[in-house]
């Protein structure tokens, strides 16, 4: 049976494969890990005498110790200890605060299993099982040069695409940007770290107007290496829908904001 033509709010992902990996600074905003280009490069830095102790590398030993370390404060539920070991990235956009309120909805962490140690040019990559007292989650932790956590990752494969969309737009509109970036590939949160979701959620509101509510979270397309999934959101003078992209595990490779926001009110 032939499939119903599109309504005009859906756009295929044939027309979405161009989109930018980063949340772009109008009404259309686009997310998707593919190389940036040069009107989204970032200005060339200037020369380094010498690398900084953060991006040195880390050898497997120490990156064992600090992912043991890292995971211990989260088993222990110690906001405080958590915070102090986030990259300066990391507490620049959060709070003890913040991260106490994402750590009191978590299941308790039983006990866990580090199963892999990937020291790189800068810091490490450490891949460890955790066993909740809800079941058992695969966590991947990026580590800068002196062992502090620079981003993590959640395998959510087993969850529903709605509820991984949900709980990261939940993550944005409070401002827990640490937690919002975790929904991400790994390789997106290379090109999208959580500083610039801060300021590209903030610009948005901008144009929009204050964040007021989600409408409504529905599937939209999907193929077999990419699912679509729609956001209608109401802002004080829009209302639109966000579409975020996420791949066959799970997590989310893109977020775009159509280019025609509706006024609310408008019919859909």
């Amino acid at each position: 049976m032939p499939r119903p033509a599109p309504s005009r709010r859906v756009v295929s992902f044939a027309r979405r494969r161009w989109l930018l990996p980063l949340l772009a600074g109008t009404t259309t905003l686009s997310l998707l890990a593919a190389p940036l280009p040069q009107a989204w490069a970032q200005p060339a830095a200037a020369p380094k005498a010498a690398a900084s102790s953060d991006d040195a590398s880390l050898s497997e030993a120490d990156a064992r110790v600090a992912a043991e370390r890292i995971l211990t404060t989260l088993q222990k539920r110690d906001a405080k200890a958590r915070f102090a070991l986030f990259a300066p990235r990391l507490q620049r956009v959060s709070s003890p605060a913040l991260v106490e309120s994402h750590i009191k909805h978590q299941p308790p962490i039983l006990r866990w299993q580090i199963t892999s140690v990937l020291p790189g040019v800068s810091g490490a990559t450490v891949e460890a099982l955790l066993v909740t007292a809800k079941g058992s989650r695969q966590l991947l932790l990026q580590l800068d040069g002196q062992g502090r956590l620079a981003g993590y990752h959640i395998n959510a494969a087993d969850q529903p695409a709605e509820k991984v969309v949900r709980e990261f737009m939940e993550a944005v509109i409070s401002g827990r940007y640490v937690l919002a970036s975790s929904f991400l590939s790994p390789d997106f949160q290379k090109e999208v770290p959580p500083a610039a979701l801060q300021r590209k959620w903030q610009n948005l509101q901008l144009i929009t107007g204050n964040f007021v509510r989600i409408r409504r979270i529905l599937p939209s397309e999907s193929t077999v290496d990419m699912k679509l999934v729609l956001v209608n959101t109401e802002f004080t003078r829009l209302t639109d829908s966000l579409y975020v992209i996420l791949d066959a595990g799970n997590s989310i490779i893109g977020v775009d904001f159509p280019a025609e926001p509706a006024t609310p009110g408008q019919p859909r």
